[in-house]
C-alpha cells in the first residue's frame, strides 16, 4: 500500500489523483483509494486539512494530487453585500463551516440552515460542488507550505480501517 505523508509545493509529474470530500480531507489518518484503484494510507498532523490541488508524496517518490470531490452544498446569495454579511454572521454564530467566495457563500446542505437563510432574505440554491470552507482565524488560511519532511510520523505497522471493511478475526 502506498503511504502518503509529505506535502509538496510543486511536481513535474502527477502519478494519480485522490478524490475526497471535505469530511475526509480533515482526517489525520485515512485509508483511501486512488483514481487508479490503488489503496493509499495518508498520515498528517492533527488539524491538517488537505485542499483541492495539494500534492502528496511518500517514500517511493510518487506524487498524488488531492481533488476536492463534489458534494451536496448550498450556494447562498443575497440582494446586497450587507445582507450576505448578515448571512455569514448567522452561519458563524452557529459554528457552521462556510466557503467564502466573491458574491456568495457555500455551505453543506442542511434544511434547517436553508430555512434560516431564506428568513434572512437570501437565495439558497442546491448544487453539487467541491466544498472548500475557510480554515478559521487561527487555522493558517489557505497557505501551502513545503515542509520538506513528513507531515506526521508514519507508524511502522498500523492498519487503517475504513467504514465497510470487514472486521479481521481476533488471533
Amino acid at each position: 500500500m502506498l503511504t502518503l505523508h509529505t506535502k509538496l509545493a510543486s511536481a513535474e509529474r502527477i502519478d494519480g489523483s485522490l478524490v475526497l470530500p471535505y469530511e475526509l480531507r480533515e482526517k489525520c489518518r485515512l485509508r483511501a483509494t486512488l483514481d487508479t484503484g490503488e489503496d493509499v494510507a495518508i498520515f498528517t498532523v492533527r488539524g491538517t486539512v488537505l485542499r483541492g490541488g495539494d500534492l502528496l508524496t511518500g517514500e517511493d517518490g510518487r506524487v498524488v494530487r488531492v481533488v476536492a470531490a463534489p458534494e451536496a452544498t448550498y450556494r447562498v446569495t443575497a440582494p446586497d453585500a450587507l445582507a450576505l454579511l448578515r448571512c455569514a454572521f448567522h452561519l458563524g454564530n452557529r459554528h457552521t463551516q462556510a466557503q467564502v467566495a466573491d458574491g456568495f457563500l457555500r455551505i453543506r446542505a442542511d434544511a434547517v440552515l436553508k430555512d434560516m437563510l431564506h428568513g434572512l432574505g437570501a437565495t439558497v440554491v442546491e448544487e453539487s460542488a467541491p466544498f472548500e470552507p475557510e480554515s478559521g482565524a487561527y487555522g493558517g488560511g489557505h497557505h501551502h507550505h513545503d515542509h520538506g519532511g513528513p507531515l506526521a510520523p508514519v507508524p511502522v505497522r498500523q492498519r487503517i480501517h475504513r467504514p465497510g471493511d470487514p472486521q479481521e478475526a481476533a488471533s
